[in-house]
C-alpha cells in the first residue's frame, strides 16, 4: 500500500483522473524493465487503461479482464500488483524475461485467473504448492519452457476445473507425477522434456477419459505401455516418445477410435505391431521408428482411411509390404527404411497414394520400381537406396517434375535412364550409383538447373560428356567414376563455379585437360586417375584457392611437373604411372612425396624408385656406411666410459644414498605464489584425488592460505615416456612457453616442480569439473541451452587465442570434452596441454598419431600432420557432443562416429532427431540449430573447409549477440 501511496505522489496532477485499475497497471509496469517504445501508450493522463496496449476491458463495466503482453521482452519478477484487478480472468507473459521465483505471495489476489501463461521465460525455483488453492478457477496453466526445479508438488493433483496444464522443457525431478489422474477434468496434459527419475507410466493415467492430448516425451519413462491407455476415447495425440519403454504395443491401442496421431519413435519397444488398426479411422500420424519392432507389417494397419503419415522405420520388420498400402488413400509421408522388408512393391504402388516422402532404403525389397509411383503428381523425395530393385526407370519418373531428391543407389537396376528423367527442373540430388544403367547422359540435363549433387558413380553409362552440363551452375559435386564415358572434358564445365568435387577416374576419356579448369575456384576434390588424358598438367591448377585433393594417376600425361602446383595445400596427391619427365619441383623432391610420382621412369630425382641408381650414389652411400660405424665405435666407447664411472662413483651405497637426500625440488613459478612447493607436497592426499590417467594423478590441494589447487603428479616411467612423446628434450622451455599464456579461458599453470623422474604441474582448481563428466552424468540435464552455448564459446575463444595470439602459435591436438573445465559459473576453459604443440612456421609431421578416440581429425590419421584444424575438427565434435548430449563413440552407432552419425540422422529423420532431448529444444530451437551448423562446418571432412577458431569465434557470437546467456527464443524455427 505505502508503495502505490508513494507511485500516486510521483504522478503529475493530470494522472489523478486514472482509475485504481490504471494505476495498478502503472506500479506493475515500474517493477519491471520495460525496453524503450514498449507500453508507451500507458499514458497516466488517461481516465482508464482499455485503449492501452495489450489490455482488454469489459465493454459494460470498463474493468480489465485481459492482459496480454507477451514476446514484449519484459524482465524482472512476476508483476504482483497485477493481481489487484480484480477482474482479471486471462494473463499471458509468455516469451520474456521474467526471473526470481514464482512465490504465493505475489499470486495473492490473482483469484479470478481462468488463464495464466508465463512460458518462455527465466522463472526458477520450486513450483508454488499453493498455486490450486490460489487460483481455484483456473482452467489453462502454462509454465512451459522455465527454469523450475525439483518435484512437482502433490497438491497440483487438486486443481477443480483445470482443462491444460504444461510443464514442458524445465528442470523438475523426482518421482513421475502419478496424482495428475485426479483432475477428471483434464483435456491436455504436457509433461515433457523433464528429467524426472525413471518411473513407469501411472496406470491410473487411463481414468483421464476427457484428455485429449498427453504429450510425455523425454521423462526417462520405463516399463510398458499400460494396456488400460485404449480406455482413453477422446484422445487425439498420444505422445511418448523417447524414453525407455519396454514390451510390445499394446492391442489396446487399436482402441482409440479418436487417436489423430501417435508418437513411439525412440524407445525400446519389440515385438510385433498390434492388429485391429484399421478400427483407427482418424490416425493420420504414426510413428513408432527406433524400437525393436518385428514380425511382419500387419495388412490392417494400411486399412486407417485418414493415415496421412507412416514411421516405421530403424526396426527389425519382415516379409513384404501388404498390398492394403494402395487402400490408404491420404497416405503422404511413408518411412519404412532399415527393416528387413522383402519382396516386390505392390504393381499399383502409388496409383492411388498421395505419396510425397517415400524412404524404403536398407531393406531387402526387389522387383522393379512401379510405374505409376509418382501418379499423385506430388512426389518430391524417393529414397530406396541399399536394395535389389532391378529393371528400368519407369518413363513415367521423367513426367514427376515435383521430385527434388531421388536416391536409388546401391541396388540392380539398369538399361538407360530416360531423357526426361535428366531434365526434371526441380531436382537438387540424384543418385544412381552402384547399379547398372548404360547409355549416356542426355543434353537435356541443361533443364535441371537445380541439381547440385549428380552420383552416377559404379554404372555402364558411356558416350562423351555433353557440353550441356555446363549449364548446371548450381553443381557442388559431380562424381561419375568407375563407367565408360569418353571423349574430352567439355569446356562447360568452366561455368560451374560452385563445384566442389569432381570425381570422373577410371572411365576412357581422353584429350589434354583443358586450362579452364582454373574458372573452379571452389574445387576442392579433383580426380581425373585412370583415364586415357594426354597433353601437359595444366599449371593453373596450382592457382586453385582450395585444390586438397588432386589425382591424376594412371593416365598418358607428359612434360614436367609444374612448379605451380607447389602453391597448394594437399592432403592427397598421385601423379603416378604416367609419362612425366624433368625436375621435380623442390618441395616434391622429398622421400614423402616419392609414392605419387611412382611409374614416371623420365622424372629425374634422387628419389628411390624414382630413377636408376647411378654409380655416383654408390660411391656416396659406402661414404654414408663408413661415417655410421665409426658414430657406432664411438658411442660405444662412451658407454663403456660411462658405466666404468657409474661403478666408481656409487660402489658404496650409503654414499649413494647420501647424494639422493642432497637432491632439492626445483620449483618454476609462472606467476606470483602464495605458495611453496613444500606447500604442495605436505598437502597431496590419497583421498583427494580427483583423477587418473596414463601419465600420473590429479589431486586436489587444500593450502595452508585458504586456497584450492589442481596439482598433475607425472611418476616412474610414465613421466620419462611423457615429457619425451610430448616435449622431447625440451620440457623446460615448452613448459615455460605453456605457463606464460595468459587468458581468461585458458587454465592457468601456476608452476612446475620438478625432482629426479618425478613432476608436479600445479594448475588452478575447477571446481565444476570436466565439461565431459558433467555432460554424461545424471548431471547433464542441469546444463540448460544457454550454459552450453556460454561454454562453447569460452572453449572457442581459448583456442582461438592459441591459435591466433601465441607466438608461435600453439596446436592443443588433445581437445575433448574432458579437456574442458569448468569453473564455479560453469565458464569454460581448455586445460591438459600434454600433447600440444607450437607449430611455428607450418605443420608438424609426427611420429605417432595422439588424441583422443572419436575427437581425431580423419587426415590426421594417414598424414600425422599437425595443423590447427585438427584442433578444429575435435573442437566440431564437442560442440556436436553439446548440442546431442551423446559420446563421440557409441555402440550405438555401429561403425559410424558422432559425426556420420548426426549427418545420417539429420538426412534421414530431421535435425529434432540429434538434438540433446534434455534441452528446451522448442524454446532454444533456432540458436541451437545455428551452433549445429557451425559443429558441421568444423568437423568437414577436408581441412581446408573448415573455418578458423578467429570465425568459429565470429560464427558463435553471431547466434546470439543481444544476450550471450540467454539466446533470443522470440522467433525460433526449424534448421533447414
Amino acid at each position: 500500500m505505502l508503495s502505490l501511496l508513494f507511485l500516486l505522489f510521483l504522478l503529475p496532477r493530470s494522472s489523478l483522473s486514472l482509475n485504481q485499475e490504471g494505476l495498478s497497471l502503472l506500479q506493475a509496469k515500474s517493477s519491471l524493465f520495460v525496453p524503450d517504445n514498449v507500453l508507451s501508450d500507458w499514458n497516466p493522463s488517461d481516465s482508464t487503461p482499455c485503449n492501452w496496449t495489450g489490455v482488454t476491458c469489459s465493454s459494460t463495466s470498463l474493468a480489465v479482464t485481459s492482459l496480454d503482453l507477451s514476446t514484449f521482452s519484459l524482465s524482472g519478477p512476476f508483476p504482483s500488483a497485477l493481481c489487484r484487478l480484480p477482474r482479471l480472468t486471462f494473463l499471458s507473459l509468455s516469451e520474456n524475461d521474467l526471473n526470481s521465483t514464482l512465490t504465493s505471495s505475489s499470486l495473492q489476489g490473482c483469484s479470478s485467473l481462468y488463464h495464466l501463461d508465463l512460458s518462455s521465460n527465466l522463472l526458477a525455483g520450486p513450483l508454488p504448492s499453493s498455486l490450486p488453492s490460489l487460483l481455484p478457477n483456473l482452467l489453462y496453466l502454462d509454465l512451459s519452457e522455465n527454469h523450475f526445479s525439483g518435484s512437482v508438488p502433490p497438491s497440483f493433483g487438486q486443481f477443480a476445473r483445470l482443462r491444460s496444464l504444461s510443464l514442458v522443457g524445465n528442470k523438475l525431478t523426482g518421482a513421475f507425477p502419478h496424482f495428475f489422474d485426479n483432475i477428471s477434468s483434464l483435456r491436455e496434459l504436457n509433461l515433457s522434456y523433464n528429467p524426472f527419475s525413471p518411473s513407469p507410466i501411472p496406470v491410473s493415467f487411463a481414468n483421464l477419459t476427457q484428455v485429449r492430448i498427453l504429450w510425455l516425451t523425454g521423462c526417462n519413462l520405463v516399463g510398458r505401455i499400460p494396456a488400460e491407455f485404449g480406455r482413453l476415447s477422446s484422445l487425439l495425440d498420444l505422445d511418448l516418445a523417447s524414453n525407455s519403454l519396454t514390451g510390445s504395443i499394446p492391442e489396446s491401442l487399436a482402441e482409440l477410435s479418436s487417436i489423430v496421431q501417435i508418437e513411439l519413435y525412440n524407445n525400446s519397444l519389440s515385438g510385433s505391431f498390434p492388429s485391429g488398426f484399421s478400427n483407427l479411422t482418424q490416425l493420420r500420424n504414426l510413428d513408432a521408428c527406433l524400437n525393436h519392432l518385428s514380425g511382419h507389417l500387419p495388412e490392417d494397419l494400411f486399412l486407417a482411411p485418414n493415415l496421412e503419415s507412416l514411421e516405421l522405420n530403424e526396426n527389425n520388420f519382415v516379409g513384404p509390404i501388404p498390398a492394403t498400402i494402395s487402400q490408404c488413400k491420404k497416405l503422404a509421408d511413408l518411412r519404412l527404411f532399415s527393416n528387413q522388408l522383402v519382396g516386390a512393391l505392390p504393381a499399383d504402388f502409388g496409383e492411388n497414394i498421395p505419396l510425397s516422402f517415400v524412404d524404403l532404403s536398407d531393406n531387402n525389397l526387389s522387383g522393379e520400381i512401379p510405374a505409376n509411383i509418382c501418379a499423385s503428381g506430388l512426389l518430391g523425395e524417393l529414397l530406396l537406396l541399399n536394395n535389389s530393385f532391378f529393371g528400368s526407370l519407369p518413363e513415367s519418373l521423367g513426367r514427376c517434375r515435383t521430385l527434388t531428391r531421388v536416391r536409388l543407389g546401391n541396388n540392380l537396376l539398369s538399361g538407360e535412364v530416360p531423357s526426361a528423367f535428366w531434365a526434371l527442373p526441380h531436382l537438387s540430388l540424384l543418385e544412381l550409383s552402384g547399379n547398372s544403367f548404360s547409355g549416356g547422359i542426355s543434353p537435356a540435363i541443361y533443364s535441371a538447373t537445380n541439381l547440385s549433387m549428380l552420383l552416377l558413380s559404379d554404372n555402364h553409362f558411356n558416350g562423351a560428356l555433353p557440353e550441356e552440363i555446363g549449364a548446371l551452375v548450381n553443381m557442388y559435386e559431380f562424381s561419375a567414376s568407375n563407367n565408360r564415358l569418353s571423349g574430352p572434358l567439355p569446356m562447360g564445365l568452366q561455368n560451374m563455379a560452385k563445384l566442389g568435387k569432381l570425381d570422373l577416374h577410371h572411365n576412357f576419356l581422353s584429350g589434354e585437360i583443358p586450362t579452364i579448369i582454373q574458372s573452379l575456384k571452389k574445387v576442392s576434390q579433383l580426380n581425373l586417375a585412370d583415364n586415357e588424358f594426354t597433353g601437359s598438367i595444366p599449371p593453373e591448377i596450382g592457382y586453385l584457392p582450395v585444390l586438397n585433393y588432386l589425382d591424376l594417376s594412371g593416365n598418358k600425361l607428359t612434360g614436367e611437373v609444374p612448379m605451380e602446383l607447389q602453391n597448394l595445400k594437399l592432403i592427397q596427391f598421385n601423379l603416378s604411372n604416367n609419362q612425366l619427365s624433368g625436375r621435380l619441383p623442390p618441395l616434391f623432391a622429398t622421400q614423402g612425396y616419392q609414392n605419387s610420382f611412382l611409374g614416371n621412369p623420365g622424372l629425374c630425382t634422387d628419389l628411390t624408385g624414382i630413377c636408376p641408381r647411378t654409380r655416383g650414389n654408390d660411391s656416396q652411400r659406402r661414404v654414408f656406411v663408413w661415417l655410421l660405424r665409426s658414430v657406432f665405435a664411438l658411442a660405444a666407447l662412451v658407454l663403456v666410459t660411462g658405466a666404468g664411472w657409474f661403478y666408481w662413483r656409487y660402489r658404496n651405497p650409503k654414499k649413494a644414498e647420501a647424494e639422493t637426500e642432497k637432491s632439492v625440488w626445483k620449483l618454476t613459478s609462472f606467476h606470483k605464489l602464495g605458495f611453496s612447493e613444500h606447500d604442495i607436497l605436505d598437502c597431496l592426499d590419497e583421498d583427494e584425488v580427483i583423477g587418473t590417467g596414463s601419465s600420473g594423478k590429479v589431486y586436489r590441494v587444500l593450502l595452508a592460505n585458504g586456497e584450492t589447487v589442481a596439482v598433475k603428479k607425472l611418476w616412474g616411467n610414465s613421466v620419462k615416456n611423457y615429457l619425451e612423446h610430448t616435449f622431447g628434450d625440451g620440457f623446460e622451455a615448452e613448459v615455460s612457453t605453456l605457463g606464460k599464456i595468459r587468458h581468461k579461458n585458458i587454465v592457468k599453470l601456476w608452476c612446475c616442480c620438478t625432482h629426479k623422474d618425478c613432476k608436479l604441474l600445479v594448475y588452478e582448481y575447477m571446481p565444476n569439473g570436466s565439461l565431459g563428466d558433467r555432460l554424461h552424468s545424471s548431471k547433464g540435464g542441469l546444463l540448460d541451452w544457454p550454459i552450453r552455448y556460454k561454454i562453447v564459446l569460452d572453449a572457442a575463444e581459448g583456442l582461438s587465442y592459441l591459435h591466433h595470439d601465441c607466438d608461435p602459435p600453439i596446436v592443443h591436438r588433445d581437445v575433448k570434452s574432458n579437456n574442458i573445465l569448468l569453473d564455479a559459473e560453469f565458464g569454460a576453459k581448455v586445460a591438459d596441454f600434454g600433447l600440444a604443440k607450437a607449430i611455428g612456421n607450418g605443420p608438424k609431421s609426427m611420429s605417432v598419431i595422439a588424441g583422443s578416440c572419436g575427437y581425431i581429425a580423419p587426415e590426421y590419421a594417414y598424414t600425422l600432420r599437425v595443423t590447427e584444424k585438427s584442433d578444429i575438427y575435435s573442437f566440431g565434435v564437442v560442440i556436436l557432443e553439446l548440442v546431442t548430449g551423446r559420446y563421440p563413440v557409441d555402440v550405438e552407432f555401429g561403425e559410424k562416429d558422432l559425426v556420420k552419425w548426426v549427418c545420417s540422422t539429420m538426412e534421414q529423420k530431421g535435425v529434432d532427431n540429434v538434438i540433446d532431448s534434455r534441452l528446451s529444444s522448442p524454446c532454444f530451437k533456432e540458436e541451437i540449430c545455428k551452433v549445429l551448423d557451425i559443429a558441421l562446418l568444423c568437423t568437414a571432412s577436408l581441412p581446408i573447409n573448415r573455418p578458423s577458431m578467429r570465425a568459429v569465434v565470429k560464427m558463435l557470437l553471431e547466434v546470439a549477440p543481444e544476450n550471450m546467456l540467454k539466446p533470443s527464443i522470440k522467433h525460433s524455427k526449424p534448421c533447414s
